[in-house]
């Protein structure tokens, strides 16, 4: 019999220090519990990912101190293996770097791993820094069972599609009793749930039980769920640990099943998870609070328009960060709706948000005065309308330089694809929370937020109103956008494809072939292509936006912007 200890850590980027205190007290935990072997995820002593820190003076040193700290810890409880994440310096020709997995015990390395497989496709960039390691499998004995070793992708690779390198093959030809897999995977819709699929499958195939532990916590806009879990041939998924939570478990592992601590068998993992909404919830109150955490930021600002946009921002942030961390400005200009400023202070005494007002309307006043004398004509149209959103944008700023709040932007996913924002306006900020929600989903999640409170946290008046930016008298976003059902299915076609789950990706295609066949609908797509094109340079100049499906923007979307694509 085995004792293994999983141990699902929320680790800092480039935090050695902070991460090798994390590890000695899981493994202070595990070795309370009597276990023979604790793991770690994938990259933990510097978290995953460090990117181009990896080609920072000094980093690689460090690194290797920390792996010091964990060795001479691992002296103090010497029948202890520690399964542990790192990247290790090489002397072969090529990358300089690999993606490694060390074991541990007794103050030395038993056993050593470098990562096959290196993902370089949608937001991994492995190939940039890491050689691939060498075509075999490494076990390692513990006690009376043989232990193989993997590394997040070499998981991945079971169907033999993306490489012509499976690990698993290798693994089944050392017949190890059990496989433990290292993996640093970031959440998106759906992906818990394929997760699930691909190892289970791969367990069955093998006849390999298997071990998965997973990273939890925000980094930029990944978010990274935990979610760690443990599989049987026959019996498929049969342990999970905590979703965006720190997890640190042990399970006993013997005759191929893993039971608990207990000796019972552990409890059942539904097949489906968080429903959508919650799971898009929990995605972005734990990526705020992890990026504002890294970056010093324990209080947050938003322009609060009276709008569904940054309602639920404000609701999300509130969640967050606390309500007592979070304040609203409503920023009034001629245009502004009286029931638009009513809307924000509802919104806000519901929240328990304090709320500021700082009118627009002499400012622009003077900005366009000073233009029409400056420049011999009236500042109109577009102009004046994206002056009223700079103004605005240059108030949070001021306010976020002079009392330390994080500014947090308010776009959503339809608005941004097609450019229905303003520079050095209202992308103004640090992190956009919605910005990867398309706008009918930004409806469906703030009554969601609703429901799960048993009131109006969010006033439905804000929820029922017409889109409008109020920029221009009567303004209302379907002036110049097709109807947000309508534009939705659009852009998750042109933007997601193929990475959208099996129903959104049927239904978005049945959608667009009925509007291909009317020349009207021919016309609609071609515009909102040539929309999503020429805003490349904006996206690309916006803050990070918190991921929440399979392709964002930011990463995960490459585009150039300077080309022809019709």
């Amino acid at each position: 019999m085995l004792k293994i200890t999983a141990a699902q850590l929320n680790f800092t980027i480039g935090d050695m220090a902070g991460n090798v205190v994390k590890m000695i007290a899981a493994a202070d935990k595990a070795w309370a519990d009597q276990s023979d072997l604790v793991v770690f995820s994938e990259l933990s002593l510097t978290a995953y990912y460090p990117a181009d820190l990896l080609e920072e003076d000094g980093f690689m040193d460090r690194v290797e101190a920390g792996l010091q700290q964990l060795l001479l810890a691992s002296r103090q409880i010497p029948a202890l293996y520690w399964v542990v994440g790192l990247p290790v310096r090489l002397r072969t020709p090529g990358k300089k770097l690999g993606n490694a997995l060390y074991v541990l015990k007794d103050g030395q390395v038993v056993l050593e791993y470098a990562k096959q497989l290196l993902p370089t496709y949608n937001i991994f960039d492995e190939r940039r820094h890491f050689e691939p390691g060498a075509d075999v499998a490494r076990v390692l004995r513990i006690r009376d069972m043989q232990v193989g070793m993997l590394i997040c992708e070499d998981g991945w690779n079971d169907g033999g599609l993306d490489y012509a390198i499976n690990p698993f093959e290798r693994l089944r030809d050392a017949a190890p009793d059990l496989v433990v897999s290292i993996n640093a995977s970031p959440s998106h819709i759906g992906k818990r749930e394929l997760r699930h699929q691909i190892f289970s499958d791969a367990s069955r195939r093998h006849q390999l039980p298997i071990l998965y532990v997973n990273q939890i916590g925000g980094h930029d806009q990944l978010v990274y769920d935990g979610a760690s879990f443990a599989v049987e041939p026959q019996a498929g998924v049969v342990f999970e640990a905590g979703r965006f939570t720190e997890d640190v478990t042990t399970l006993q592992f013997e005759s191929g099943r893993f039971l608990t601590l207990a000796g019972d068998a552990p409890a059942a993992v539904p097949a489906l998870g968080l429903t959508t909404m919650a799971f898009y919830r929990q995605q972005i109150v734990l990526g705020l609070r992890d990026y504002a955490r890294r970056c010093g930021f324990s209080r947050a600002v938003i322009g609060s328009s009276g709008g569904i946009d940054s309602a639920l921002t404000l609701a999300l942030a509130a969640e967050a960060l606390g309500a007592a961390n979070v304040t609203a400005i409503t920023m009034p200009s001629r245009f502004s709706s009286a029931g638009s400023v009513d809307d924000s202070a509802i919104l806000c005494r519901n929240l328990g948000i304090e709320l500021r007002c700082h009118p627009i309307v002499e400012l622009v006043a003077t900005f366009t005065a000073g233009f029409e004398a400056a420049f011999g004509q009236p500042l109109q149209g577009v102009s004046l309308e994206n002056l009223q959103a700079r103004a605005r944008g240059t108030i949070l700023m001021e306010y976020s330089n002079s009392f330390g709040h994080l500014l947090l932007t308010t776009g959503n996913k339809s608005e941004i694809s097609v450019g229905y924002c303003t520079l050095y306006g209202d992308t103004n900020g640090g992190l956009g929370l919605i910005g990867d929600l398309y706008k009918t989903e930004v409806f469906a999640l703030s009554r969601h937020l609703n429901e799960a409170a048993g009131r109006e946290v969010i006033p439905v008046a804000i929820i029922d109103k017409p889109p409008s930016a109020e920029l221009a008298p009567g303004q209302k976003d379907e002036d110049s956008l097709p109807p947000y059902p309508v534009l939705d299915e659009l852009l998750k076609l042109l933007i997601e494809g193929r990475r959208l789950a099996s129903d959104e990706y049927e239904n978005a295609s049945a959608f667009v072939a009925t509007l291909s066949g009317q020349p009207e609908g021919r016309a609609l797509i071609a515009r909102i292509k040539g929309m999503i094109a020429r805003n490349e340079y904006k996206r690309r100049q916006a803050p990070p936006i918190i991921r929440l499906r399979a392709r964002a923007f930011g990463s995960g979307r490459q585009m150039p912007i300077a080309a022809k694509f019709n």
